[in-house]
């Protein structure tokens, strides 16, 4: 999630202070991802460094004010319009976890594997309650209808990713048994061992052909 991104679409609705800026994010997120304080005036001091955002004076409170400018402006409308990049994918600690699982002495990865699968499951079970909360309010009419529709997006968009972290697991986990159903390799034996090569005889066209086999008497 692009902070700085946020921060701005959340300015170009008005000047705004910090802590102001941090309780609308988390409320048009959920709180699924938490801002401290410190986070959010240290991403405003940046974009007012590079000219996106400048102070607004101050509310009747004394708190300082914050307002997106034209080139914060521009910014938001090309952060709308870029679609992600995906050629840099965020790290993800489920996938190293497994990776570094197998062949790991000791360790059983089918049994991390039906952990993850657990914890997974009991994740959407909650979301999927959490979006019938949401569609209940929406449709009662009686939300901030903005926020609760910015929220019920997020909550989709988890559902899907822990639908399809499911059927990694499952997938991980048929591809474990198969493998473990062909069984290591067997070490080459000393009869095995190949001796000197013989080299290939060769046609009239410089291609390979097959040695002439020894006939029986």
């Amino acid at each position: 999630m692009s902070i700085r991104h946020g921060l701005l679409a959340l300015l170009e609705r008005g000047p705004r202070y910090g802590s102001q800026l941090r309780t609308e994010f988390e409320s048009r997120t959920g709180s699924t991802w938490p801002l401290n304080v410190g986070q959010v005036y240290t991403t405003l001091a940046r974009l007012e460094r590079d000219g996106l955002v400048a102070p607004g004076g101050e509310d009747h409170a004394g708190h300082t004010l914050y307002a997106i400018t034209d080139g914060g402006r521009a910014e938001l409308r090309d952060w709308y319009e870029r679609p992600v990049d995906r050629t840099n994918p965020p790290r993800d600690e489920l996938s190293i976890k497994l990776a570094m699982a197998v062949g790991a002495p000791g360790v059983d990865i089918r049994a991390v594997i039906q952990a993850q699968r657990h914890a997974t499951l009991k994740a959407m079970q909650d979301y999927t309650r959490l979006k019938a909360g949401a569609l209940a309010a929406i449709e009662s009419g009686q939300s901030r209808e903005r926020d609760d529709l910015a929220w019920l997006l997020v909550l989709e968009q988890l559902i899907f990713q822990t639908e399809a972290e499911a059927r990694w697991l499952d997938h991980s986990e048929s591809r474990l048994v198969r493998l473990a159903a062909l069984g290591p390799a067997d070490p080459p034996g000393p009869a095995d061992a190949p001796g000197p090569a013989a080299a290939p005889a060769t046609g009239a066209t410089g291609t390979t052909r097959p040695a002439a086999r020894t006939r029986r008497g």
